[in-house]
């Protein structure tokens, strides 16, 4: 059984020879640990850097997944950066509109919109989702940080409807390399991140409880474009969809929102793209409190939940979660992804054991870190990660 076909039996509650082992990466893990072969800014705005980067750190922790969560790069990225300069603190890239970006050596890229006459995000007071989502591309902060860079070439402005062929620069180098040997999944941010992203956490929380019917039209319309994006991934040949939900969690959103505002636009993108692509796995990430709301995320109808958060991260318990919702999804993760940072050798093996342990019995479950590894985790631990399933993970 190679890693793909071992990931395709634990999605689908089958058992495996072994329990699957994939972490998603942080980019400052990239950053530091590809420096020998690759600058900062060259696996953040390269398609080829980070597809290798993706490639070369999976074989190096031998998981049996990539997980992709950067799109693709138009090949002439460069033309947009006015300069690059190496400081202290990381490399500061000037744009050709003046804006600039700095990208610490370990940790993800920060963009800042240098002319004052620039509005970043818009009013949510006044926004309408009628007529004001052919403009999103004009604000820098929601187009940063939904894909990473200040203007995306050869796209429409707007919604996401039809994604330019560069999106999938990164997708096909990743399977050009692995062949049918690894698991290769795609990302889409969901509608409630991509709300999140547009108008910043802080006013968007608060137009939850101001005006929260214009909140649901904008969500409606974000559905549009996550449902597009993923299913242009699934068309280009990934073997499962992540739904990235970062601030669905209870510390951001009560239960109540949860089921107004996440749960129906995150199932319609799940049904949709169950429906293009039938048998296709879909499964979202969220981070923090999720104990309240083990339920309600079954019911967004996704495969599988990916995180897991456990104290004092979170409020999960693995054993817990698997009585609860483990016949309807799949699970990935639940090792503590700070606690690892200082763990020793001997506290590494124990937590990561004992989180198998937990995770494994009737299957479907993938060991992994519960959020993204950290820049500073020692590579040494992850590469412990495979030895630790082969003599453990046998169901």
């Amino acid at each position: 059984m190679n890693s793909r076909e071992r990931m395709a039996v634990a999605i689908q509650h089958g058992i495996p020879d072994r329990v699957p082992v994939m972490c998603q990466l942080s980019l400052g893990h990239y950053f530091l640990n590809m420096r020998s072969r690759w600058k900062p800014h060259e696996i953040f705005f390269s398609s080829e850097a980070f597809s290798d980067a993706l490639v070369a750190m999976c074989r190096r922790y031998r998981f049996d997944g990539i997980l992709i969560n950067i799109p693709g790069r138009d090949p002439a990225w460069r033309d947009a950066i006015r300069s690059v300069e190496e400081r202290q603190d990381g490399e500061l890239l000037t744009w050709q509109d003046g804006s600039h970006t700095l990208i610490p050596w370990d940790d993800s890229p920060l963009f800042e919109a240098d002319d004052p006459h620039v509005v970043p995000r818009p009013d949510y007071n006044t926004f309408d989702p009628d007529r004001d989502m052919d403009r999103l591309d004009d604000w820098p902060l929601y187009t940063w940080g939904v894909y990473h860079i200040p203007r995306v070439t050869g796209k429409a402005p707007g919604l996401l409807l039809e994604p330019p062929d560069t999106f999938f620069r990164t997708i096909d180098l990743v399977r050009a390399a692995v062949g049918d040997s690894l698991s290769v999944h795609g990302e889409v941010f969901s509608p409630f991140t991509h709300f999140m992203e547009l108008f910043g956490y802080q006013e968007a929380l608060l137009g939850l409880v101001t005006d929260p019917a214009r909140a649901e039209a904008i969500l409606a319309r974000f559905t549009e474009t996550t449902i597009a994006w993923g299913q242009a991934q699934a068309g280009r040949g990934v073997d499962a969809v992540l739904i990235s939900s970062a601030f669905a969690g209870g510390g951001f959103i009560s239960p109540r929102m949860y089921e107004r505002f996440v749960l129906p636009y995150e199932r319609a993108v799940a049904d949709a793209l169950h429906t293009a692509v039938p048998g296709l796995p879909v499964y979202t990430h969220t981070c923090g409190l999720l104990n309240d709301r083990l339920e309600l995320l079954a019911e967004t109808h996704v495969d599988g939940v990916d995180t897991l958060d456990p104290p004092p991260l979170g409020n999960v318990t693995l054993a817990d979660a698997k009585a609860r919702i483990g016949e309807k999804l799949f699970i990935k993760g639940n090792i503590n992804s700070v606690a690892i940072l200082t763990d020793t050798r001997e506290q590494f093996i124990r937590r990561a054991t004992d989180t198998l342990l937990a995770g494994k019995p009737g299957g479907g479950y993938i060991l992994s870190t519960a959020c993204s590894v950290a820049p500073r985790v020692e590579p040494w631990k992850l590469e412990m990660l495979f030895d630790i399933a082969l003599e453990h993970g046998t169901l």
